[in-house]
């Protein structure tokens, strides 16, 4: 928040970053900017709101960068006073999101996604068995694409095998969801398409980022850029409510 602005404006700036941060599990630096002028703020009357915060963490996944930007918007002037932003009327917004590799692996092994990756029923040579995904790791390599290697333990034989792939992610901007396609295997491949099947879905259900719709705005991915060590997400959001502390 700039040292510059007036009081009005530090006062709406301070009121909206509680309550973003209200809404996150984990944030290291977060900051408010709301624009208006004197008049304006006693009307209610914003001329744009911007969020940027770094390494958030929610749910599972946590990003390197999280950036909203909300247009000129009209509040209840009256809860403004008291620290309570009201949006007169819903309104639209874009978010920024960008991933490393470390993010995507970090989520990949926490507790509840490592979890669901045990005791998995899968068909190996045409026999049924039972399979844990132990340790996995995402990379981005670049060229567009996103590279996957596992380890995954054989309950029956107790034997270690590994899986690796590289895939391309592709975003269904109609839908906002994204599959991972053009599977291209350097271990494993004998090993058991369900076993990649978990891990693509896994891996495209945390890039989705449903965790990071907060209160009151809803999140349709549009974009999607794919770079060596990062991964960029550009979103449509729809605000009803700005986070309230």
């Amino acid at each position: 928040m700039s040292s510059d602005k007036g009081l009005g404006e530090q006062a709406l700036s301070k009121a909206a970053e509680a309550g973003f941060s209200s809404q996150l599990d984990e944030v290291e630096e977060l900051d408010v900017d709301i624009q208006t002028n004197p008049l304006n703020a006693i009307q209610g009357k914003v001329d744009s709101v911007s969020m940027k915060g770094k390494k958030i963490v929610q749910g599972d996944l946590r990003v390197e960068e999280m950036e909203i930007d909300i247009g000129s918007i009209n509040i209840d002037a009256m809860s403004a006073a008291f620290g309570d932003i009201k949006l007169e009327n819903p309104t639209d917004a874009t978010t920024r999101i960008v991933l490393t590799e470390q993010d995507v692996s970090r989520a990949l092994n926490s507790e509840l996604v490592h979890n669901e990756l045990q005791n998995l029923s899968v068909q190996v040579e045409g026999k049924s068995t039972t399979v844990d995904v132990q340790q996995a790791e995402f990379s981005l390599p670049g060229n567009g694409k996103i590279g996957v290697k596992a380890e995954v333990f054989m309950q029956e034989t107790g034997e270690t095998h590994s899986v690796a792939f590289t895939a391309v992610p592709h975003l269904d901007r109609s839908r906002g969801t994204i599959s991972l396609e053009d599977i291209q295997y350097s271990e494993g491949k004998d090993l058991s398409p369900e076993v990649t099947k978990t891990l693509r879905d896994k891996i495209s259900n945390l890039l989705e980022l449903r965790d990071f719709a907060l209160e009151g705005m809803s999140l349709r991915l549009t974009q999607l850029e794919v770079q060596k060590g990062r991964m960029t997400l550009q979103a449509q959001s729809h605000v009803e409510s700005l986070p309230s502390s």
